[in-house]
């Protein structure tokens, strides 16, 4: 089982609508996946029609049974999503009290990777949607996952971001048993007609070089299209342009495309 999480300490840079979308890229050839809320804001949940308001049966339970030292028991929390191959663990707006309630506990920073080690063997991947700040939730997902992708929208304020959040990588990477955190910096919400996007996509690659994806999710409206069906749209409409690209991405960080078109926007290499 391969668990990757989906972080970045700014919000609204596409980290639900990656991990929705390779989940369907991933369930469209037959795989089985998980799918992962640790965001007490709940988009994941909220897309799949599920409420974070609700009872809190998701992973703020895992966090209640591990503090009353009870088992994790994570296969009753599990939610179909309603789309073939796709289960889902719900978030709870109650997780945002994790931190001050049990933050200094020993062993909350291994809940998450506990809860997935007994579901091994019932999916082929996880996907795991972080929340946008340091804590006990984002300590969690690190030290589930074997491969960190960093969405970042293509503006300078986002790079600003993402000095922040590549400090905390290197800092919870410090503390994992093995060592280095693999992550890919993926770009997003790209629009080639505007000279900001285009700059920023060079500085982007100009300052992190290799540790930035080679391709571009671009804006497509159809992916709030296909978040009013509840479905990835990568199901929904495979064709389309945010699909596509979404595809190639998973491509590569598979290891399957070694080279990369170059991307030419405005006369210029970027």
């Amino acid at each position: 089982m391969r668990t990757w999480a989906v972080a970045n300490q700014k919000g609204g840079v596409g980290k639900t609508t990656t991990a929705v979308s390779l989940a369907g890229l991933l369930a469209r050839r037959g795989e089985r996946v998980l799918l992962v809320d640790l965001d007490p804001h709940g988009s994941l949940t909220s897309y799949f029609r599920f409420d974070p308001e609700g009872d809190g049966a998701g992973v703020y339970s895992l966090f209640q049974r591990r503090a009353q030292g009870e088992p994790l028991a994570p296969l009753e929390l599990l939610r179909p999503t309603g789309v073939d191959g796709i289960d889902l663990l719900c978030s709870s707006t109650a997780m945002a009290t994790l931190d001050r309630q049990l933050g200094a506990r020993e062993g909350m920073g291994l809940v998450v990777a506990d809860a997935l080690g007994a579901l091994n063997g019932r999916y082929a991947r996880v996907l795991i949607d972080c929340p946008p700040m340091l804590g006990v939730l984002m300590v969690n997902a690190m030290a589930a996952c074997e491969q960190l992708l960093i969405p970042v929208q293509t503006e300078f304020l986002a790079l600003k971001g993402l000095e922040r959040m590549l400090r905390t990588v290197s800092m919870v990477a410090r503390s994992r048993s093995s060592g280095e955190l693999k992550h890919t910096i993926v770009p997003t919400m790209f629009d080639r007609r505007t000279r900001a996007a285009v700059e920023a996509l060079r500085q982007l690659r100009g300052d992190y070089g290799d540790n930035v994806w080679k391709g571009v999710i671009p804006i497509d409206t159809q992916f709030r299209e296909a978040s009013k069906s509840a479905i990835p749209l990568t199901t929904l409409r495979p064709g389309a342009r945010g699909s596509r690209a979404y595809a190639q991405l998973l491509e590569w960080l598979e290891g399957r495309m070694t080279a990369w078109p170059m991307e030419v926007t405005h006369g210029a290499a970027v």
